[in-house]
């Protein structure tokens, strides 16, 4: 089991799985359910269901006890308070609005361009091919055959060359420009030399057989691709053959990580309360694997003050912080977003695990995410809030033609809205997965096809507690569970990862996983 980045162990409370709790959620949990103005787990419920209905932005935190002075310059401590939870489509919605200006475009040159996304339509500057050329090996020839062949070979990359007349032909290359006024070209196989230096085809000859014409592919100023297109290398290809040396593209988001916590260690044997941190080595691939540049992975430990100087000195378009986002006496993600006078658009959100994720505008073009300190919970928080808020800041927000969506295998119909992830889609369950009451759940899957009728299946692995990686690190992605569970064959959204998963590993075969709660 991966060890949890989280605090000191905390009781759940009654009628919770402990299971299912990661110590921040259990930390927040407690705090509902204090005797001095808090009221029991399934008020604070109904307070979540009658908060989600609420439209984006009317959300209010209640709180208990007014937030106590600061010295200047130190984040206030957390005040007592309680507040409802965002459900996870509001949230999710909420992190692909958070970006409200328009992010200027660059220009790189190609070899730079991999990855990014079109920020201007690609235009041909000119004919594909810009002359006529030849499409094989073989004879360019004129006229009716057999034909005499002359003069030296035709090679590609040489000047233009002189017309034939009727019954001549000459050895040509492929790609090399074809006389004026050619009738075919004959392939290498498709014709044969007699003693007397006559070529003699083989096969019947059509009228520009072979010959690739001046602007079959495209005519110059030809729409090639439209603005939001992903530039993969056969973009690459087709920029570089239009007349391209440089692309405009939106810029790449930057990134800064921040891992809070001074129970981690960075290498070696979990030992005397320390243990390793997972999220260090995780976060940074994952966020390049979304289309991003990760600047820096700092480890801050739970010092309030190098979290205050670290987010106010960051520079890079999202800040994404670890732990400290519940109510515990080192959670200093509240109080610093305070100091530095933040606007917190989710402040939690109903889904499990990774109830204490949050997100906030630190300034124009400037966003905060702060995810989980337990491993999946952070994973759930970075796919609920971080990823549609990287796809807007990346211009993929209407990719609708990369990754998952060219995944034919799946059976699935792909959900494609504005409001979902564009690397999702359907499939129903091969085995029922109990529910929280109130809250979805994100649950690790393998994709398996069922040999007899032919359909796909979502196959629940067993070791989905918020602290643990073991499922995650076999999945080919995660169900969204809907409040109450789901039954075997019902049809769930999968929410795509964004890497191609082994299935020849050994070890990961699901078979026999009856119950896929941990």
């Amino acid at each position: 089991m991966s060890a949890p980045h989280g605090r000191s162990p905390q009781a759940a409370p009654v009628g919770v799985d402990p299971m299912d709790v990661d110590v921040d959620e259990a930390l927040a949990l407690a705090n509902d359910n204090r005797p001095h103005g808090g009221r029991h787990h399934g008020e604070r419920h109904q307070d979540d269901r009658r908060r989600a209905e609420q439209p984006t932005g009317e959300r209010t935190t209640e709180r208990t006890s007014p937030e106590s002075s600061a010295a200047p310059g130190t984040p206030a401590p957390a005040p007592s308070h309680r507040h409802a939870a965002t459900s996870w489509a509001t949230a999710r919605r909420t992190a692909a609005r958070a970006e409200r200006g328009t992010r200027a475009a660059i220009s790189v040159p190609l070899d730079r361009a991999l990855g990014l996304v079109l920020a201007a339509p690609l235009t041909a500057l000119t004919d594909l091919p810009s002359f006529d050329t030849s499409a094989m090996d073989g004879w360019v020839v004129a006229g009716p055959g057999p034909w005499a062949v002359g003069g030296e070979g035709l090679l590609a990359g040489h000047e233009p060359p002189a017309p034939l007349t009727d019954g001549e032909a000459a050895a040509i290359a492929t790609g090399a420009r074809v006389p004026p006024d050619a009738t075919a070209v004959i392939r290498s196989e498709h014709g044969q030399i007699d003693a007397g230096g006559q070529l003699h085809a083989l096969h019947a000859v059509a009228h520009g057989q072979d010959i690739r014409p001046r602007g079959q592919e495209c005519r110059s100023g030809d729409l090639l691709l439209p603005s939001g297109a992903l530039v993969t290398p056969a973009v690459l290809g087709l920029a570089a053959a239009a007349g391209y040396d440089t692309l405009t593209v939106v810029p790449r988001p930057t990134v800064e990580v921040l891992i809070l916590g001074d129970e981690l260690l960075t290498a070696g044997l979990p030992r005397e309360g320390l243990i390793r941190d997972a999220l260090g080595p995780m976060l940074p691939h994952w966020l390049r694997a979304l289309g991003v540049e990760v600047t820096a992975v700092r480890r801050l430990g739970d010092d309030a003050k190098a979290l205050l100087k670290a987010v106010r000195e960051a520079g890079t378009d999202l800040v994404v912080t670890t732990g400290g986002t519940a109510s515990g006496p080192v959670d200093h993600v509240h109080p610093t977003l305070r100091a530095l006078d933040a606007e917190l658009l989710v402040d939690g959100v109903a889904v499990r695990p990774g109830h204490p994720m949050l997100l906030a505008r630190l300034k124009e073009g400037q966003h905060l995410v702060g995810l989980p300190g337990n491993p999946l919970a952070a994973v759930s928080g970075l796919l609920t809030l971080a990823e549609p808020l990287l796809r807007v800041l990346s211009g993929r927000a209407q990719d609708l033609t990369h990754s998952s969506a060219q995944r034919q295998a799946h059976d699935g119909q792909r959900k494609l809205d504005g409001g979902r992830n564009a690397d999702a889609y359907t499939a129903p369950l091969h085995t029922p997965v109990p529910g929280h009451p109130h809250d979805t759940r994100l649950i690790p899957i393998v994709l398996r096809q069922d040999d007899g009728s032919g359909h796909e299946w979502a196959v629940p692995l067993h070791y989905n507690g918020p602290a643990m990686l073991r499922g995650i690190a076999a999945a080919d992605g995660l169900a969204v569970i809907p409040p109450g569970g789901a039954t075997e064959g019902q049809e769930v959204e999968i929410l795509d990862l964004p890497w191609s998963w082994n299935p020849g590993l050994p070890g990961l075969n699901p078979a026999g996983n009856e119950g896929c709660f941990t």
